[in-house]
């Protein structure tokens, strides 16, 4: 019955939409096929195919690539090429997905003659965090035309979540359109005139830094926020960086220094507000860090000074910084959730699963923090009290004399992180506070002494 239900299907959809000829249908993306044996994948694909045809003899298949790559251990060569030639050459279309970190099109002689697109996955989880990987980015759709009997045919986006690091798929964008690698140094330097409107030593220096620093990922890169800043507290947290954290603290410097030729543009303001929060994900991991070595060195004034200017300060601060901003409102994440609805029950629905999606993303943390933002509103009513409960905890670890149990916190956080989901307050759509001022304060107040722990190297 699948030739019939998979015609009749794509034939509704066509009355309903109309047609490119182009459908996308992924078989088996994250999931094991029942056999390895070539003749059945085989038999498989060209079965999709088939339905599609019965509807539309013009029909192109566009497949994510993500399987290959995802389970290498099943996806030999072998059964790769048997997947892809199912289908008649040139009538499948393949995303290469993570192009810019692990491509497929390498290792399966340029999918063993199906048509394919370069594409820049960049985002998982739609999560904040300054990343980017502009070499590989640079140079890797060139070297797929240049390879062996290629059959690249475009360049594509496909991140997870959008809305973050803008200068990325502007260089994405930009590439498919050029002959050849761009001069990084001088097309940051323009990208910065053509944001503002206007040149500015300062703030080109800033986009140089951050070149250099955030956005030159190497080697398998994957951008997942793993700050301690929007994971669940431990006692055992990657506080990793594949940079110097001294560049995004003089970047931030540049970019205030910036505000009195800059700060009528929206986009500038948008950047500070984003290098600011990026400065302040750094200093939360040496607060972090610091709570740590208190902890394990017993030496409780110690602990309660780092942990009370994490959550008492830092945290605090930072929320009102990003509150400061439109596009870093968790109420406008909620409202555009409930914008969706039909009726008022709808929209409480869609509220829950937006808190859900960013927090818990299932009833009981199924994947935690997958999707993590940082948001005005979510900094202090989420993370800032999972990081208080946290200290605390170890407090009275150390007050008590009695050793500090991750399962036992794990099942008391748990309470807050739910809590946060159906806690019903309304988290205001509009900005309040001036961007330029919290920054400015923020700096004034944690620079120095950031920039000497960055320079002096980790603790």
């Amino acid at each position: 019955m699948f030739q019939v239900i998979g015609t009749l299907f794509l034939k509704e959809l066509i009355k309903e939409f109309g047609t490119d000829h182009v459908y996308s249908a992924d078989t088996f993306n994250e999931m094991t096929p029942l056999s390895s044996d070539p003749a059945y994948l085989s038999r498989v694909s060209n079965a999709v195919f088939r339905s599609m045809t019965g509807a539309d003899p013009k029909a192109l298949w566009l497949m994510q690539g993500w399987l290959f790559q995802h389970q290498p251990d099943f996806w030999q060569p072998a059964q790769v090429q048997a997947l892809l030639h199912g289908v008649p050459l040139g009538r499948m279309i393949v995303l290469d997905l993570f192009a810019e970190s692990k491509p497929v099109y390498q290792w399966t002689e340029s999918f063993y003659g199906q048509p394919f697109i370069w594409c820049m996955l960049h985002n998982f989880g739609g999560n904040h965090g300054l990343f980017g990987t502009v070499e590989a980015i640079n140079h890797g759709p060139f070297a797929a035309r240049r390879f062996p009997n290629s059959t690249m045919v475009g360049t594509g986006l496909v991140p997870e979540g959008i809305e973050q690091n803008d200068m990325v798929y502007e260089l994405m964008n930009e590439l498919g359109w050029r002959q050849e690698p761009l001069d990084l140094p001088s097309w940051v330097t323009r990208y910065a005139e053509r944001r503002y409107g206007t040149s500015s030593a300062a703030a080109a220096s800033a986009w140089l830094l951050l070149l250099r620093s955030v956005y030159n990922c190497t080697g398998v890169c994957v951008n997942h926020n793993r700050s301690p800043l929007v994971r669940r507290p431990s006692l055992r947290m990657d506080t990793e960086l594949w940079y110097n954290a001294s560049d995004v603290y003089e970047a931030w410097r540049l970019l205030l220094s910036a505000g009195a030729e800059l700060g009528h543009s929206p986009t500038f303001l948008y950047d500070l507000v984003d290098v600011t929060r990026q400065a302040a994900q750094q200093l939360v991991s040496d607060y972090y860090l610091s709570i740590c070595q208190a902890f394990q060195s017993h030496a409780l004034p110690d602990l309660l000074t780092a942990g009370g200017v994490l959550v008492y300060d830092l945290l605090p601060e930072l929320d009102s910084l990003l509150s400061s901003h439109s596009l870093f409102l968790l109420g406008r994440w909620l409202e555009s959730a409930r914008a969706t609805a039909t009726s008022d029950r709808e929209a409480e629905q869609y509220e829950l699963n937006a808190r859900n999606q960013v927090t818990l993303w299932g009833p009981s943390g199924n994947i935690l923090d997958y999707a993590n933002k940082q948001l005005g509103g979510l900094v202090l009513d989420y993370y800032a009290v999972r990081w208080s409960l946290f200290v605390s905890a170890l407090v009275e670890s150390l007050n008590s004399g009695r050793p500090f149990h991750q399962d036992q916190f794990n099942q008391a956080v748990f309470q807050v992180e739910r809590g946060f989901i159906y806690n019903k307050k309304h988290y205001p759509a509009v900005p309040a506070g001036d961007t330029m001022e919290i920054s400015r304060k923020l700096f004034l107040k944690y620079y120095p002494s950031a920039l000497r722990r960055s320079l002096a190297g980790p603790a």
